[in-house]
């Protein structure tokens, strides 16, 4: 048997502390600047890939949807969890065809539960209300989402406002 042994005096154990306090701030401030650099501070500019911004506040949703120029109620009107399904249908494929225009596809997410926040929309163009955005997102990542209306004879489309 071999037996390893260390002298440590104070100094050194004061220098090592020091040294971890240092790399545990370093590694928020280097989390913070990575952030920005992702745009999480600044809302998503009409025409940009959305897939994986990151929108882990109510805060930074709201900025993403400001960003394509929706206003929106301050809170979220509805959170839910959701499970995106393993096994398609039409009506999936015709949803996710609307993801993929945008940047974003559901079947990487196939079995995997995420939350969908939707959102009331103070300002879409020839509707006054019944309007909500919805956000889908997996581990505080917008993965997805829509506008639509809630209406009978109501529409669905991406994140882009029409003309």
């Amino acid at each position: 048997m071999v037996t390893i042994t260390f002298r440590v005096n104070k100094r050194q154990v004061a220098a090592a502390a020091a040294a971890m306090v240092l790399a545990f701030a370093g590694g928020l401030w280097l989390k913070s600047v990575l952030t920005r650099l992702q745009g999480e501070d600044e809302p998503v500019q009409a025409g940009a890939k959305i897939a994986k911004v990151q929108v882990q506040t109510n805060e930074q949703r709201v900025a993403f949807l400001k960003g394509f120029g929706w206003e929106v109620e301050p809170e979220a009107a509805e959170i839910l969890e959701v499970v995106i399904p393993k096994e398609t249908d039409e009506v999936y494929e015709n949803y996710n065809q609307i993801q993929l225009a945008q940047g974003c596809d559901l079947e990487k997410y196939a079995g995997k539960r995420c939350k969908r926040y939707s959102y009331i929309v103070t300002n879409y163009p020839g509707h006054t209300e019944n309007i909500r955005a919805n956000i889908l997102t997996y581990q505080g990542k917008v993965i997805g989402g829509d506008i639509c209306s809630i209406e009978l004879d109501g529409f669905m489309h991406g994140f882009e406002k029409p003309d």
